[in-house]
């Protein structure tokens, strides 16, 4: 079935076209219609398949709809969201699809100034993408006004509720009709989940796409077993091996992001790096300049591990292994977006064997080893320019002492 076989508006078939979108997605297909009809939804689905369109497509259509009835509704949507990034991420979305059908879609979240957001609010909009605490921030200044809406949507649901927002997301139903639709998009789902699900709304329809292996059939992923002392010579190598390639790289704290960035600058590595401390203006155009190519190896926390799209990723590498078993999922979920392929490779040391035997029990399968012998192990660690491991000094130097030795002999 082609997107030209819904019942859309005119304006968004167009939009769809132009953004080279032909068929819905698996999860498109099974959501759209049920959102055109007012359905609430609990959906379940691989990342990379498409969710956001799922709910941006029936909802931009319905907006359109209404407001050609009444203009002035007030906001008739709400996109509760984890994080800045994604708020951003799914806000474009929306203006990208709803392009000349004048529903107006802004998003607002914490970290910047709050004027803008409110001038813009001010001028009227149709749909909300949020995070908890400015939307809450501006609720109680009385600059949001959701009286009159009509749709929740909570996506990442599985995130929001780990980052501790579910007294954030059942204070909202105060402050929203009971009358509504209310929609749940996660990539992963979990008792915590259905638990919420269902105490928010009767009987939802339950879309799942999720087969018994969650990591998306484009990413080939792989791991090699690799000391911590030695993971940035690896890193090094495969930067440098793979220099045509646009390269993610996730570690687990904000230090360690710190850490191997310095790193790779001792070895002459343009790197950029990406983290809860850095500054949101700051987060933005990194991000942004990632997306663009200017930015070939951008690492990173966990913060850029769900529900960011970011083109044409080549390769992930997890530099350390995640903590959390799922998260393993949604980083690699990073490459092989959409019908692209991808690539993935883990480092795991000794002392994260545990969080290998997490990530496989969670997956089901058994991620495929590469094995490293004893002489690739110090080719690596040779092929690095760090320090005293320098292999050009070193050459230099022996080439140095070479003539030297020649010309007391000759002497």
């Amino acid at each position: 079935m082609k997107f030209e076989s819904y019942t859309l508006s005119s304006e968004i078939k167009a939009n769809l076209e132009q953004l080279g979108f032909k068929r819905p997605t698996d999860i498109q297909f099974k959501a759209i219609p049920n959102i055109l009809n007012g359905e609430d939804v609990l959906a379940v689905a691989q990342t990379g398949t498409g969710k956001t369109g799922a709910f941006a497509i029936p909802i931009i259509h319905k907006v359109q709809e209404n407001k050609s009835f009444k203009k002035e509704l007030g906001i008739q949507a709400l996109i509760m969201v984890p994080t800045r990034e994604l708020a951003l991420q799914i806000t474009k979305v929306f203006h990208d699809l709803g392009r000349n059908t004048k529903v107006r879609t802004i998003s607002v979240f914490g970290g910047v100034d709050q004027d803008g957001q409110k001038e813009s609010l001010d001028r009227g909009i149709d749909i909300l993408v949020a995070t908890p605490g400015r939307m809450f921030d501006l609720l109680n200044q009385k600059s949001i006004d959701l009286r009159n809406l009509k749709t929740l949507i909570l996506d990442e649901a599985d995130q929001m509720l780990a980052l501790g927002f579910y007294k954030d997301i059942k204070d909202v139903l105060h402050n929203i009709p009971e009358d509504r639709q209310t929609l749940f998009f996660s990539a992963t789902i979990n008792d915590e989940i259905k638990k919420l699900a269902y105490s928010l709304v009767t009987n939802p329809i339950r879309i799942q796409l999720s087969p018994k292996d969650p990591v998306s059939k484009n990413v080939s992923h792989a791991l090699a077993f690799i000391e911590m002392d030695d993971k940035r010579f690896f890193l090094e190598r495969y930067i440098k091996d793979f220099e045509d390639l646009k390269i993610l790289v996730f570690v687990r704290t904000r230090v360690r992001a710190e850490r191997v960035k310095s790193a790779m600058e001792r070895v002459q590595v343009s790197t950029e790096c990406m983290h809860g401390d850095v500054e949101q203006q700051e987060r933005i155009e990194i991000l942004n300049r990632f997306k663009s190519n200017d930015i070939r190896v951008l690492i990173t926390t966990d913060v850029n591990a769900r529900g960011i799209d970011i083109p044409n990723v080549d390769l992930v590498i997890n530099y350390d292994m995640p903590d959390v078993a799922e998260n393993y999922v949604h980083r690699i979920g990073r490459t092989g977006r959409g019908t692209s392929k991808g690539t993935a490779v883990s480092f795991c040391a000794k002392e994260e064997r545990n969080y290998l035997e997490a990530i496989e029990n969670y997956t089901g399968i058994k991620i495929t080893r590469i094995e490293i012998d004893k002489g690739e192990k110090e080719a690596t660690i040779l092929f690095s320019d760090d320090g005293k491991d320098d292999w050009k000094s070193l050459m230099e130097q022996n080439e140095s002492f070479e003539k030297k030795r020649k010309k007391k002999k000759k002497k």
